[in-house]
Order: structure tokens, then C-alpha cells, then sequence
């Protein structure tokens, strides 16, 4: 027997003050009946939901500038959440995205309602998540009540339990069948094709990749087309416009890959509508849990695993800032730390952080590469685990290196203009010790005007 299909507005009806929602995340979020909740925001107060990477306005906040009636907490924030938190409308949980599923089953109270935007029900009586698997199961599980808001335009994507069983939805609305939310990919700057110049060299024929958000990880993505390299595997939370364009070159077989060979594996995909296309129906897509893609003794199961991140600041120690400017928190740990861990612990394995030497702020230029990090931000991933570092300036590998070494190495990766002065606070903290030399690292390209690979 079907579940009841209600309006938006019945649907919203069934939320009561002081309530725990939950939206799910990306393109799983609910749109109308995100809408029909605003619209009875004088008749509620302290309703609380969770999302994650929200890609459009959430009504129930931009009808309620003020925070009187509903309060909006984020797994992972979008550039949408980023100016709710700074207007005081959106609050961050702290945590490794990998982890998720494990804190609703473990730690948090039963939500009260969940409400999952999926694809029309299909013949075996299951609505699909789209190319949005992350904790949606869990979420299921831990929800006193499931509604599914169906948009006819979302890819139907393949994966294990990237869907929900009719017998375990209690409603089902009308969406609105938007199609999936597009992410904006600028093109890459001069910098982050440096940048990727260095870390292409080292992708090998078959190594498993994992790419972040941002320019400089896609930007290795175009260089992998020219590189020659093949048989590349994907295992990666995110899939990227730029892994797509190396699934549709034929440059990603995951032959060699020990596990899931020939899928490309992933938990969530945000980019262009041609990147939700390709994975529309498509048998070499796998879309995953999140507790599956992030684990690291799961990652660490492929050979040559590749992962790829950006961050913002790092200090002359190797400590990683990626999520926050000062108290001000910009996006979240994400699952940066899980696979630079996995990378690690995989046969072959590497990880590189990636990042410009300087930053304009205020009209000033700054240096990205420290003594000391910002008051306030976040260490996303620890200087016991960063491998390799790669600035427009080289690439270094830290791994078995003392403070001294460290602290030397990565003030070379600054730009020019800043080194001196880098290099001076490390004698002066002690992080070099007076007497001691140190030869310039190996990997650092001596001469800026040289592709890296005729170093």
C-alpha cells in the first residue's frame, strides 16, 4: 500500500513548536515544503533543523531574519550558510563528515520528522536520493516520522542504499521539479595551474583519486587530460566537474582498483547540470554512503590512493587551518582529514594540500603561510598528518621531517616577499635552532619559469 499523498501545506502541518527537522543535505534539501513551514512561522517557535551544504535559500531562515521561530544547524556549510552564520542565523556542528551517520545512530536524539527530496518511487517500490547518498539512511532510521518531497527532474543514480523503501516513507508531496542546483566552477587563475602542474606530476597509471572543492583540484583534473596518464580510479566524497571530465574522457577505467573495481565511487556530486547527467542511470556510478567513502580503512583498501584538498592558511610547524577565517567559521572539516589519513595508510598512497602563498584582504596583501595561524581558526588536519604541501612556489613532502626541516621547508614555499620575515620568526621562536643547516628541500622548483616536471 502507497503511502498518503498531502499538500505542502499538510505536510508542514505536522511540525510542532520546539521540534527536531531534518532537511537532509544538497539536493536532498526540500523546497516546498521549506516554503509551506516558513508560511506558519508566527504559529511555531524553536523548531530546529539540520542541513548540510545547502545550495538554495532556505525560506524558513529568509522569513525569519530574526531567529524567532526556527534555528538552522549545519554539517557542512554552502556559501548560503556561510553568510546566515555571519548574520546569526545558522550555527556550525563540529565534526568528520565520515562520521555522520555513526553520531545519529550513536548521539543525537530521534529527529522528529525527516523531510528527503527523491526521485518519483521506482518499480521496485523505492524512492532514489539522486547523486546524494551521504547519512540520509540514518537518518531514516532515527526519524519518528518520513516524508518525501518527489522531483521528477533528479537523476536516478546507482549505489547501495542510495534510496528509500516505500514501507519506510509515512507521506509523500509534490515538489516542484526544479532541476538539480549547479555549483559555479570559476575558471582556474595562473596559480592554480602551477599549483596543479606540480601535483599532476605525481599521478600515476592507476592511482585512486579523491579531489576536493575548489580550483586548484579541479585544475589537476585538466592537466590529468593532457598528462597521458591512465586507468585512473575515483573513490572521493565529492564528484567533481572535474573527475567527470576524466569519467567522459575514458581516462577513468578503476580497473586497478581493489575495491569497487570499475565504479566510481562517491557520496555526494555538486556541480553542472552535465555532471548530474552523467550520472543519471549509469552503471559505473556508485553513490554511497558517506561512512563508506570517508572511512580510511576503507580508502586505504585501493592502492595509490590520490587525495587532493585546498586549505587557507598553514604555519611553519605544518598545522592546517582549512574551515575557518579567525572565529568565523567558511565551509567545515569536511572529510580533508579521513582521506589524508586514508591516503596515508594506502600502498602507494599520497596527499596534498594545496593552497596559494598569498591572499588579498581589506586591499592588503597576506601571506597564507604563518608562524603562528589566526586566533580562532581551526586545525583541520594536524601536522602529524600532512604529506605533501604545494604552493605556486613547489612542493614539499613533510612526512619524517623535524620542526627545523619543516619550518624551513615551508617558509620556501612562500612568496618571496615573505620569506624573510618567515624565516627570521623561525630562528627567533627556536623552531630552527641557532647553527643548524638545513640543504633546500629536494621537491621545491629552484626555477619559477620551469614546468615542474623538467626540474
Amino acid at each position: 500500500m502507497l503511502p498518503e499523498t498531502i499538500s505542502p501545506e499538510q505536510a508542514a502541518g505536522l511540525v510542532k513548536s520546539g521540534m527536531w527537522l531534518d532537511y537532509g543535505a544538497t539536493h536532498c534539501e526540500p523546497d516546498v515544503f521549506d516554503k509551506a513551514l516558513a508560511a506558519r512561522k508566527n504559529e511555531l517557535e524553536n523548531v530546529k533543523i539540520r542541513s548540510c551544504l545547502s545550495m538554495r535559500p532556505r525560506a524558513v531562515i529568509e522569513d525569519d531574519p530574526e531567529g524567532k521561530h526556527f534555528h538552522l544547524f549545519s554539517w557542512h556549510f554552502s556559501a548560503y550558510e556561510r553568510r546566515k552564520h555571519d548574520a546569526g542565523r545558522c550555527n556550525y556542528t563540529p565534526l568528520n563528515l565520515g562520521e555522520v551517520p555513526d553520531y545519529y545512530r550513536r548521539f543525537l536524539d530521534p529527529v522528529d520528522i525527516a523531510i528527503l527530496k527523491t526521485c518519483p518511487m521506482d518499480d521496485g517500490g523505492y524512492f532514489n536520493f539522486g547523486p546524494t547518498s551521504l547519512w540520509q539512511r540514518a537518518v531514516i532510521e532515527r526519524a519518528k516520522l518520513v516524508i518525501v518531497e518527489i522531483n521528477r527532474e533528479m537523476p536516478y543514480v546507482f549505489g547501495k542504499d542510495n534510496g528509500i523503501h516505500t514501507k519506510d516513507v509515512s507521506f509523500i508531496i509534490e515538489g516542484d521539479h526544479q532541476p538539480c542546483a549547479e555549483l559555479p566552477n570559476p575558471e582556474p587563475s595562473e596559480i592554480d595551474r602551477t599549483v596543479a602542474r606540480y601535483i599532476a606530476a605525481e599521478v600515476e597509471d592507476g592511482s585512486c583519486l579523491q579531489i576536493g572543492i575548489g580550483g586548484m583540484p579541479n585544475a589537476v583534473c585538466s592537466l590529468l587530460l593532457e598528462s597521458g596518464v591512465k586507468d585512473l580510479g575515483i573513490h572521493t566524497e565529492m564528484l567533481t566537474d572535474g573527475l567527470g571530465l576524466l569519467y567522459r574522457s575514458g581516462l577513468v577505467t578503476g580497473s586497478r582498483k581493489r575495491l569497487d573495481p570499475g565504479k566510481v565511487v562517491y557520496t555526494f556530486a555538486l556541480g553542472s547540470l552535465a555532471l548530474y547527467v552523467t550520472t543519471n542511470r549509469n552503471p559505473d556510478m556508485y553513490c554511497h554512503q558517506v561512512d563508506y567513502t570517508n572511512s580510511p580503512h576503507i580508502i586505504m583498501q585501493n592502492d595509490n590512493v590520490v587525495s587532493i584538498n585546498n586549505t587557507t592558511q598553514i604555519d611553519l610547524q605544518g598545522q592546517v587551518a582549512s574551515e575557518s577565517d579567525g572565529h568565523r567559521h567558511i565551509s567545515g572539516t569536511g572529510g580533508q582529514l579521513q582521506f589524508v589519513r586514508g591516503a596515508y595508510a594506502s600502498k602507494g598512497g599520497k596527499s596534498f594540500i594545496c593552497l596559494s602563498s598569498t591572499y588579498e584582504k581589506n586591499g592588503e596583501r597576506r601571506s597564507r603561510i604563518v608562524l603562528t595561524l589566526t586566533p580562532g581558526n581551526i586545525v583541520t588536519t594536524p601536522r602529524s598528518d600532512v604529506m605533501y604541501v604545494v604552493t605556486e612556489f613547489g612542493i614539499v613532502n613533510l612526512e619524517g621531517k623535524c620542526v627545523a626541516e619543516r619550518a624551513k621547508a615551508i617558509f620556501e614555499l612562500a612568496h618571496p616577499d615573505f620569506r624573510q620575515d618567515l624565516e627570521r620568526q623561525a630562528y627567533e621562536k627556536r623552531l630552527i635552532p641557532r647553527g643548524v643547516s638545513f640543504s633546500a628541500p629536494r621537491e621545491r622548483s629552484q626555477d619559477l619559469q620551469k614546468a615542474p616536471d623538467s626540474r
